[in-house]
């Protein structure tokens, strides 16, 4: 998401009771990774924990599609309104996307979780309370930030993990993406920023990813913090266009 919210997350201060309990997790075994890393389907919920594979700590922008694949990234979700509007655009066009979730959004709708999870898309991690100022708080601040999201999002989910870490308006620090991939979730990026969480109108928000998709391949939208019905009318042009001209729809890279 883009550095537009200025302060403290959009969705309220964290209980700061929750630190300590976050912090004791670190290190501990976890659910199985979702797909094996390869294939985007869900594990069951009953398998075996197994310890977390790392990954990749740099920030991922590439697609798993190659020169001609594209990431459609979703951001600050789910939404009750919005999120399944989405996901019916998404499964209009045949077309898989990575949520990226704030936690606290994700434990109020564990149902949207699962939707999204069982329509094949991939899930991120997109801290508990959104706060765009990560990158100038403390380690432990954000330790709490990411692990707690990590598992409002794993049990909303029913067991998937997140497979990614995207920083709230990009506010990584070398700390945030070390501790993200250290617990198998690459920190992700993106190329294009839509700027559809200023509400421009949907033609705009299509010029954009016309205009700026030469920069790459990772596209940025939102699905919650407003109202985002110029998204979803934006994805309905975006998405048979980015096909006539001949991309082809993937993941980040992992």
């Amino acid at each position: 998401m883009g550095r537009h919210v200025s302060g403290r997350g959009w969705y309220g201060k964290v209980v700061g009771a929750a630190l300590g309990v976050t912090l004791l997790a670190v290190g501990a075994s976890v659910w199985t990774a979702q797909a094996g890393d390869t294939d985007g389907s869900p594990k069951s919920p009953a398998a075996a924990p197994v310890k977390v594979k790392p990954v990749d700590v740099t920030i991922a922008h590439s697609s798993d599609k190659g020169e001609r694949g594209v990431n459609i990234t979703i951001d600050d979700g789910p939404d009750p309104v919005y999120t399944p509007q989405v996901l019916d655009v998404l499964e209009e066009y045949g077309v898989k996307a990575t949520f990226c979730m704030v936690g606290t959004q994700a434990q109020a709708h564990p149902d949207l979780v699962k939707k999204v999870v069982a329509a094949g898309h991939r899930l991120c991690d997109h801290s508990v309370s959104h706060d765009t100022t990560m990158d100038k708080q403390s380690q432990a601040y954000q330790s709490q930030q990411i692990l707690e999201a990590e598992r409002m999002i794993t049990k909303a989910s029913g067991g998937v993990r997140p497979m990614y870490y995207r920083a709230p308006g990009g506010a990584f620090t070398p700390y945030s993406r070390t501790l993200a991939a250290s617990r198998g979730m690459r920190p992700l990026g993106w190329n294009v920023d839509t700027k559809d969480f200023e509400q421009p109108g949907a033609d705009a928000i299509v010029a954009t990813v016309k205009r700026e998709l030469p920069n790459g391949p990772t596209l940025l939208f939102h699905d919650a913090g407003g109202d985002r019905s110029q998204t979803v009318d934006a994805l309905r042009e975006v998405l048979p266009w980015l096909k006539e001209q001949g991309y082809a729809f993937g993941f980040p890279v992992r």
